[in-house]
């Protein structure tokens, strides 16, 4: 069993997953953070399937980019229950998951990264990085991409529908991507735990792409 975590956003979810299929994923909505939450919500996740935290072969989170208390609550849940019970964890880009929604060669996946900024990257079917993952006006980033034919990958792409009219990549394929993760995060952890990189809990750490308000202010 697979139990991957999300929490990188206030919309997030969890998902049990075992012999190759995803058992169940949960929708979690918590504006206030996830912090209150998420244990009964995974305990509860457990009982309905028979199962205990001794029966989970990994722990998968998300490791970013998102809000950074967020993501620091789920990678710290999934490190702190691999520890105890021995198991290893995967963690995942959030824009690589959004990529593995795809069915195009070249992947563009995007998320607001607000301040009018997005996070996004490009990926390749197999799910390897073409470009970094950074944060951008929408408009730059797209100036970095190639002009060859890609997909975007969003939540919601109609606030940068109209900025791609007068470009390259105006008759681009969009794909919406549901907000729900944590489905998509157990099945990739399962490939990544059997090609062997799974990791311990002590070497994973967050993806945050930006730096903390606390850090740029002191670095100003």
């Amino acid at each position: 069993m697979i139990l991957a975590l999300d929490t990188a956003g206030e919309f997030g979810s969890l998902a049990l997953y075992s012999e190759g299929a995803v058992l169940e994923e949960i929708p979690l909505y918590a504006p206030e953070g996830f912090s209150g939450i998420l244990f009964p919500q995974i305990e509860a996740l457990l009982a309905r399937h028979g199962a205990s935290y001794p029966d989970i072969r990994c722990f998968a989170a998300v490791s970013g980019p998102g809000a950074f208390t967020g993501l620091r609550v789920g990678l710290a849940a999934a490190k702190g229950l691999a520890e105890a019970t021995g198991a290893p964890v995967v963690a995942l880009s959030r824009l690589r998951l959004l990529a593995s929604f795809g069915t195009h060669p070249l992947r563009a996946p995007l998320l607001d990264a607000r301040r009018g900024q997005i996070y996004g990257a490009l990926y390749d079917a197999q799910g390897n990085l073409v470009t970094p993952e950074t944060v951008d006006v929408f408009s730059s980033w797209l100036e970095t991409l190639p002009a060859s034919r890609l997909e975007f990958l969003a939540h919601d792409f109609t606030p940068f529908a109209a900025a791609i009219e007068a470009t390259p990549f105006a008759n681009s394929p969009v794909t919406l991507v549901p907000r729900s993760l944590a489905g998509a995060l157990a099945t990739l952890a399962a490939i990544e735990l059997t090609l062997g990189r799974a990791q311990d809990p002590a070497a994973i750490d967050a993806n945050y792409v930006r730096r903390s308000d606390a850090e740029q202010m002191w670095t100003t």
